[in-house]
């Protein structure tokens, strides 16, 4: 998941500008290039070097994870999350301005809400997994089952 990400987002670099957007489905879905200094929707901007040992920490802990479980399910949700992870962390690692402060490089234009990446449809993807794992694995979410006594 990481390599896609990076390799859409040096297309992206090599393809599309800053300026101009190339409509997708109409103006609900395009093409953009952007450089995203801070998480989603552009917050913690100053603090781009937190974002980084966040990510480091987040990335470190989903390895723990992936080799702690037993679930082929999980160890999917677990997979899909850290490459997303891994891919910005990437940016911010090795972009520009500087080593550990680099902006994540976005172009999928979202109407005029937000402009992201693969890696985040791939965050988006494995945490929603990870909730339907947990709401399907929550004994609250099964149907209760009722003996028969006989009694009609």
């Amino acid at each position: 998941m990481a390599l896609i990400d990076q390799a859409t987002k040096r297309l992206a670099e090599s393809q599309l500008s800053q300026t101009e957007r190339v409509p997708l489905i109409g103006d609900l879905l395009g093409l953009q290039l952007a450089y995203n200094p801070g998480a989603v929707l552009s917050l913690g901007s100053e603090s781009t070097w937190a974002l980084t040992v966040l990510g480091l920490l987040a990335t470190v802990a989903l390895v723990v994870a992936a080799l702690r479980t037993r679930s082929l399910g999980w160890a999917t949700v677990i997979g899909i999350i850290g490459g997303g992870a891994v891919g910005n962390l990437l940016d911010r690692l090795f972009h520009a301005p500087a080593f550990g402060r680099g902006e994540v490089t976005d172009f999928i234009a979202y109407g005029s809400l937000f402009i992201g990446n693969i890696a985040d449809v791939a965050l988006a993807i494995g945490v929603g997994l990870g909730l339907l794992g947990l709401l399907r694995s929550s004994p609250n979410a099964r149907p209760h089952r009722t003996e028969k006594t006989g009694d009609t």
